[in-house]
């Protein structure tokens, strides 16, 4: 497996000899813009920086400084490559976009997984772990994490709505009226555009699995290697609405833990939940010096984790959450 770094973007990619360097860069989430994928719309071009790759038209080598097609070249080493088009994290523009609501099920006392379908799904780009807002009319934007990979043909949210919170309840109800909504992505910084270099922890309270479920999907399609571990917390067991899945992934994959954190308290105190779930994670054995860390839940779960984990040894560089961006300290 070589390393493929693609400039001025920085992202990264593992592709063998035997896969050309487009369907690798697809495989591993990396939008590169194609069309007819035979070398003729020269759409997908590239100027070859460092190493050594072959052009599988001619079988001819291709020299360092050239132009090159990625769909019709192989690497034969680590490759450095210029291509502008392709954009890095938290790079790619909103846009507004009409999708069909395929379905909406209720996966738990107050949780709803929904599926969207967008028109021409191709075009539409987002990297793992961000997020969409759902417009309604007369209302203010609704913020839900795809829990889906940019590779996946539908999109998937988790919702959580109970009667008594309106704004979740309203879209609950416009997504089962039979009307198609209006939904706006990409949102957030705080993602995956490439495989990372470094072991990954991954922590999430309630809904916040849904930007989770995302990584992990992305991960497990491209192949990552390195260790992943999550840590999941909850007030109750019943609110952990896709715990099978979690295991499922442990299971299944030899990189992944998954270590479940169920606060049950008598009063259910968000406050204690939140350093029971701070604790079992700085109990996780990992070098905090090689390490990088993607959080999704409340701003005070956020910021809890991540001033004990800087604390503890964590580069700040290393802690990735959209809440630094939304929710920022004064």
């Amino acid at each position: 497996m070589f390393r493929i770094r693609l400039q001025p973007s920085g992202l990264g990619y593992g592709a063998d000899q035997a896969e050309d360097l487009l369907s690798a860069a697809a495989a591993a989430g990396i939008r590169v813009p194609a069309a007819c994928r035979n070398g003729v719309c020269e759409i997908c071009e590239a100027r070859l920086l460092k190493g050594r790759a072959l052009n599988t038209r001619n079988q001819h080598s291709i020299a360092v400084g050239e132009p090159l097609m990625m769909c019709r070249t192989r690497p034969l080493a680590d490759l450095e490559l210029e291509i502008p088009a392709v954009m890095a994290s938290g790079n790619y523009q909103p846009r507004q976009y009409q999708a069909k609501v395929i379905d909406v099920r209720s996966i738990s006392h107050d949780v709803y997984r929904v599926a969207l379908q967008l028109p021409r799904r191709r075009d539409v780009a987002f990297h793992a772990g961000q997020y969409l807002s759902v417009i309604l009319p007369g209302a203010d934007p609704c913020y839900f994490s795809i829990a889906s990979s940019p590779s996946a043909e539908q999109i998937e949210l988790h919702i959580q709505a109970s009667p008594d919170w309106v704004s979740a309840q309203k879209v609950i109800d416009a997504l089962t009226s039979g009307q198609d909504v209006t939904v706006e992505l990409p949102h957030g910084k705080a993602c995956l555009a490439s495989m990372p270099d470094k072991p990954l922890l991954l922590v999430a309270a309630g809904t916040g699995f849904a930007q989770m479920k995302s990584l992990v999907d992305y991960l497990r399609e491209t192949r990552y290697q390195k260790s992943v571990k999550l840590f999941w917390g909850v007030r109750k067991h019943e609110d952990m609405y896709l715990r099978s899945l979690a295991q499922q992934w442990q299971e299944e994959w030899a990189p992944f833990s998954f270590l479940p954190v169920v606060g049950d308290d008598e009063d259910n105190d968000w406050g204690g939940h939140h350093d029971q779930l701070v604790r079992a994670v700085l109990a996780s054995g990992f070098d905090w010096q090689d390490v990088e860390v993607h959080a999704s839940g409340s701003p005070t779960m956020v910021y809890t984790l991540m001033d004990a984990l800087v604390e503890a040894g964590l580069p700040e560089q290393a802690f990735f959450s959209d809440v630094l961006e939304y929710a920022p300290r004064s």
